[in-house]
């Protein structure tokens, strides 16, 4: 008795979720609009140690899209800025903690008529502890580089996916 009544509150939480508006962001898979879109995206080379990783980062997940082969379409220029700053005094006047904060101001270019499809900036910072050893505390601050730029990708791609998406149902 208990079974069909629960099945019954199921079936009528899950009615409004039917209009709610939701798509899938890759409808189609590899053949759809903006995975099509994401794999015709080139990235040049960014400036920097952490440049280097996000350019990475961003290629990676670029070509996981599945569009290797294809002409570059558009082209996403990326411009970083990599702070480190000491938080948290101790006792000894000693900085305790640190922030590191990765921020970046990137376009998407449309290499047909150099027009600029998207300007937006993305960010991610993370905290560090400040440990006696001088070698853990570095070993620290570049995982935490790592970890960000990873992060800062993953925010671009998602931005670009939603920009690529609504590009898309834009047109008939």
């Amino acid at each position: 008795m208990k079974r069909p009544l629960a099945l019954l509150v199921l079936s009528l939480a899950i009615l409004p979720l039917a209009g709610c508006g939701l798509q899938p962001m890759y409808a189609g898979g590899g053949n759809g609009a903006v995975a099509q879109g994401l794999a015709g995206i080139e990235v040049p080379a960014i400036e920097g140690k952490a440049g280097w990783l996000v350019r990475n980062a961003l290629s990676d997940r670029l070509a996981a899209t599945g569009g290797h082969g294809q002409s570059p379409r558009y082209r996403l220029d990326v411009r970083l800025d990599d702070k480190l700053q000491g938080l948290g005094l101790l006792s000894d006047d000693t900085i305790g903690r640190e922030r590191r904060t990765l921020r970046a101001r990137y376009q998407l270019v449309d290499l047909t008529d150099d027009r600029i499809l998207l300007d937006a900036t993305a960010g991610a910072d993370a905290g560090v502890d400040v440990v006696s050893s001088e070698y853990a505390t570095i070993a620290a601050e570049q995982t935490a580089l790592e970890n960000l730029s990873k992060e800062l990708a993953d925010r671009i791609i998602t931005s670009l996916a939603l920009h690529l998406r609504k590009g898309a149902a834009a047109r008939p």
